[in-house]
């Protein structure tokens, strides 16, 4: 075991079930489902996590009542179909000692869509309108209440006769338990609303219902929000009342505690926090909970390595961690970490683009920096490769890193070039920006990975197609990046026009008074007006997009929103840049078509894109060798597909 890691890998006993250490997988949605049911990608997803050493899996949230099932597909634990399907799941990780517990969950009021694509018609206590998906939903009657907490019993009795070890209740993130605890969402004047144990009555009723469905050897437990952090939501004052209370009781075996709620877009950003949040962040939260409680109190959100997890345990703040997107990025982190292998782990950088970016747009999750993460079934296990051949990688950016780290695994002789002295490629800028710092984990990560595959690599050495035909590999493949693009801008001569590349690596002086032209929306721009703000500059944001962070996952972009808006960036929607000078930038409203001048412009950044860098590929067309082009030399994008082309044409060769 990894010396000053005893408290992370030291048992815990939970009515009987021994978990072998405190890393968790929280309950997470995958996007691997079939008419409501886990299919194999989602069995594989699971079993890699148990055997990569995770002591508990916790299986994302599933409906227990009809009336909670949306357009985001979700398991149906109303269904008995459901019990099969979980019992792969059970099995497939008990064989390497890992216990299973489902979530069973009501989203209430927290449902926009409706499966076929209508608006959903939503319940919740009171009718309350949601601020985030701005439903106005149908207060329950009591009737229906009774039918959802009978559910709730009946779908516990479906996951115990799946042979799973346990059942996690959600009253977390503003979802229909937690809106019957709101004074502010729950206005009722009946049984079930008014004084804090009538509102308290629901979850009870449904905890109960679960504990005579699960019976007396499975675990039950509570998710909690111990701040919902937002707009009329639930504060950490109220958690700790409503936690003590529920302990107290006698039926929850655990409470398991998060922050965050749904029901608004401040509170969403803590559904899965971005990097822009410190690292076990919640776990003050928990602390202050598990004072008040006798049960074991788990915590998570932002404990992406095990030296985070084993401080937060052995300060007292938690009993055990959840870490999911540690898992995520890197299944055999447990295992790692117990064999002292730190440096060998693979760090969630917790930009929220593969994982929680995906499932928000109906993908299954995967990973930036891992992409065999949601594609187990055929990536999980690499072949050795049939006929070793000597490869050359050329660029040292991510995607390069992943092809070298890829093919050396495989049996290949790589050697892989770099032209500048370091590795990374646009990572190093990225990680420039304010907050954004941990980004550059992923250079790390790789280039860890690919030094332990064997790859041999040079810096400083630029390649060209003389290189090639001296060395003469069997096959090359370009990682070449990309640069800025520079399209003609009218009176670019006159004005001081700069771009995005050049402030990042302090070529260039900025003005005070700065307009950024973001054309793609993403993290650029963002990262750039909070330099700059942060800077001394007044900073007008010209995006050309809906809004500024368009193109990226929503909880960072809304927290990073909050931001720019306490620093005073003006955001100026659906501007194409088209002209400058020395005092004014042009800009053509993308909707309108009509002219926008920003007036009193000292410096004008350009943030339009990336050209691809194709000049060895042009100068390799008649190499008789395997060619293979990946990354942005191919189109620019982001670290994702270049990583996954990486890892594609490592696979094949």
């Amino acid at each position: 075991m990894t010396q000053g890691l005893a408290t992370l890998f030291s048992p815990l006993t939970i009515r009987g079930h021994i978990l072998k250490n405190r890393i968790l997988s929280t309950g997470h949605m995958t996007v691997m489902l079939r008419d409501g049911l886990p299919t194999d990608d989602m069995v594989a997803y699971h079993e890699a996590r148990a055997r990569g050493g995770a002591a508990l899996i916790i299986i994302e949230a599933a409906r227990a009542h009809p009336s909670g099932q949306a357009a985001r597909p979700a398991i149906r634990a109303h269904d008995d179909a459901c019990i099969p399907a979980y019992g792969r799941i059970a099995r497939a990780c008990h064989a390497h000692g890992c216990k299973v517990f489902a979530q069973l969950s009501h989203p209430g009021r927290e449902m926009a869509v409706a499966a076929d694509g209508t608006q959903a018609v939503a319940v919740a206590p009171s009718a309350i309108p949601n601020e985030r998906f701005h439903v106005m939903p149908r207060a329950l009657s009591a009737g229906v209440i009774e039918e959802i907490v009978t559910g709730f019993g009946e779908a516990a009795g479906r996951c115990r006769a799946a042979g799973l070890d346990g059942i996690e209740v959600v009253a977390s993130h503003g979802y229909l338990a937690g809106q019957f605890m709101n004074p502010r969402t729950n206005l009722r004047t009946d049984r079930y609303g008014g004084g804090f144990h009538n509102r308290l009555r629901f979850i009870r009723e449904v905890l109960d219902a679960v504990r005579a469905g699960a019976g007396d050897d499975m675990v039950v437990g509570l998710r909690l929000s111990g701040d919902e952090r937002d707009h009329d939501g639930l504060e950490q004052g109220d958690m700790l009342d409503i936690a003590e209370a529920l302990a107290a009781d006698g039926v929850l075996d655990y409470l398991n505690v998060t922050a965050g709620t749904s029901a608004g877009l401040a509170g969403s950003t803590h559904i899965v926090p971005p990097m822009a949040f410190d690292t076990a962040y919640t776990a003050p939260l928990s602390q202050a909970i598990r004072a008040r409680v006798s049960v074991p109190v788990f915590v998570a959100a932002r404990i992406n390595q095990p030296q985070i997890a084993e401080q937060v345990l052995a300060a007292g703040q938690a009993d055990m961690c959840g870490m999911t997107r540690a898992l995520i990025s890197d299944p055999d982190m447990p295992e790692k970490a117990r064999e002292g292998r730190l440096d060998d782990i693979r760090a969630c950088v917790a930009c929220n683009q593969a994982c929680i970016g995906h499932m928000l747009n109906g993908y299954p999750i995967s990973c930036i920096q891992r992409p065999e993460t949601g594609r187990e079934r055929r990536y999980g296990t690499l072949t050795s490769a049939a006929a070793p051949r000597r490869v050359m990688v050329v660029g040292a950016g991510p995607g390069g890193l992943k092809a070298a780290a890829i093919a050396a695994a495989r049996g290949h002789d790589v050697t892989l070039h770099e032209a500048a002295a370091t590795p990374g490629g646009q990572v190093t800028l990225a990680q420039m920006l304010p907050g954004r710092a941990e980004f550059g984990g992923v250079t790390t990560n790789l280039l860890r990975e690919a030094g332990n595959a064997g790859v041999t690599m040079h810096f400083n050495s630029p390649v060209d197609a003389e290189r090639v035909a001296c060395d003469a590999p069997d096959a090359v493949i370009l990682a070449t990046g990309a640069t800025p693009r520079r399209p003609a801008i009218e009176g670019s001569d006159e004005a001081h026009l700069v771009d995005a590349w050049e402030v990042l690596k302090g070529a260039v002086n900025v003005g005070p008074r700065v307009a950024i032209a973001d054309w793609r929306a993403d993290w650029i721009g963002l990262g750039l007006a909070e330099r700059l703000a942060r800077d001394g500059c007044h900073v007008r944001l010209a995006v050309n997009a809906m809004t500024a962070g368009h193109s990226i996952p929503q909880y960072t972009r809304d927290k990073w929103l909050g931001d720019l808006h306490r620093l005073g960036v003006e955001i100026i929607p659906y501007l194409r840049l088209y002209g400058a000078d020395a005092d004014d930038a042009y800009f053509q409203h993308v909707l309108s078509g009509e002219p926008v001048v920003l007036e009193g412009v000292d410096t004008v950044v350009a943030a339009l894109g990336h050209a691809p860098e194709t000049g060895l590929c042009d100068a390799l067309k008649d190499w008789p060798g395997h060619l293979h082009m990946i990354g942005d030399c191919v189109s620019p994008r982001s670290v994702e597909e270049a990583v996954l082309e990486g890892l594609t044409v490592g696979a094949q060769l």
